[in-house]
C-alpha cells in the first residue's frame, strides 16, 4: 500500500536571488543548493502490520523546529510534527510494505523495497540520499550514503523517521478498530507479553507476519485443532 501524499515543488523555487552584477567580476550563475533526501522506517520489529518507510527533502527556507529522531520524541510532539514537515519540506513520500510482501521476500528486503519506492516517489528527484542505518537500497535514482544514527545528525532523516512513525502507528490503530482483541492501538504490532497472550489466545489474523517465529508457531498450533 502506497500513501500517494506526495509534495512536489520545482527546483525552481530553490533559485537564490539574482546574480548582482559587479564590473570588476565575471557574472556566475549560482549552484543550486544540492537536495538531500533524508530516508527513515518504522516497523521492522513488531509481528503484525506493514513496515513503514519515508523519505523527504526540506526546505532549506521553511525551517522546522523541533526535529530530531522519533524515538526520542513523545507522541504528541510526533503528531505536532507531521503536519509541519507535510507542509513545510520541498517534497515528501510515504510507502507501506505490506505483510505479504514481507513475508514472501523478507523484513530486510521489504523495508530496502520500500526505500527505493520511497526515493522514487519523490519530485523533485534527490541529488543525494541519505538513509539512517548501515545499508543502502539497490536501484536509487542518485547517489546514496547510509549513515549509522543518522536519525541522530541528519535533519532529513529525523523528519523521515517522523513521518514513517507517525503514518505507521495511525495505521496501527485503524487495524485496532477491526481487531479489537490483539490490542494493536497499545503495543502497535510488537511482540509485547499482552500482544503474544492475545495471539495464542485468538490465534492470528491477516495482519500478522507469519514469517516471523511467534507468529508462525500460533498458526502451527490452530492446525493442531
Amino acid at each position: 500500500m502506497r500513501l500517494h501524499e506526495s509534495l512536489a515543488v520545482t527546483t525552481d523555487s530553490l533559485d537564490l536571488a539574482d546574480t548582482a552584477v559587479v564590473a570588476s567580476e565575471p557574472v556566475r550563475a549560482r549552484a543550486k543548493p544540492r537536495l538531500i533526501a533524508g530516508v527513515d522506517e518504522a516497523g521492522r520489529g513488531p509481528l503484525a502490520g506493514p513496515v513503514s518507510v519515508a523519505a523527504v527533502i526540506l526546505n532549506p527556507r521553511r525551517r522546522i523546529d523541533g526535529l530530531d529522531d522519533s524515538k526520542k520524541l513523545s507522541e504528541a510532539r510526533r503528531e505536532a510534527l507531521y503536519p509541519l514537515i507535510l507542509e513545510r519540506a520541498l517534497a515528501w513520500r510515504i510507502e507501506f510494505v505490506e505483510v505479504e510482501e514481507i513475508d514472501r521476500i523478507n523484513i530486510f528486503q521489504a523495508t530496502m523495497t520500500g526505500m527505493r519506492r520511497a526515493v522514487i516517489g519523490l519530485a523533485p528527484v534527490a541529488d543525494l540520499v541519505r538513509v539512517d542505518g548501515n545499508h543502502l537500497p539497490q536501484g536509487l535514482p542518485c547517489r546514496g550514503e547510509a549513515l549509522i544514527g543518522g536519525d541522530a545528525t541528519e535533519p532529513a532523516i529525523m523528519a523521515a523517521s517522523i513521518l514513517a512513525k507517525v503514518a505507521r502507528d495511525r495505521m496501527m490503530r485503524s487495524l485496532h478498530e477491526r481487531y479489537p482483541q490483539y490490542g494493536f492501538d497499545q503495543h502497535k504490532g510488537y511482540s509485547t507479553a499482552a500482544h503474544l497472550a492475545a495471539l495464542s489466545a485468538h490465534g492470528p489474523c491477516p495482519h500478522h507476519r507469519r514469517s516471523f517465529a511467534p507468529v508462525r508457531t500460533a498458526y502451527e498450533n490452530l492446525s493442531l485443532f
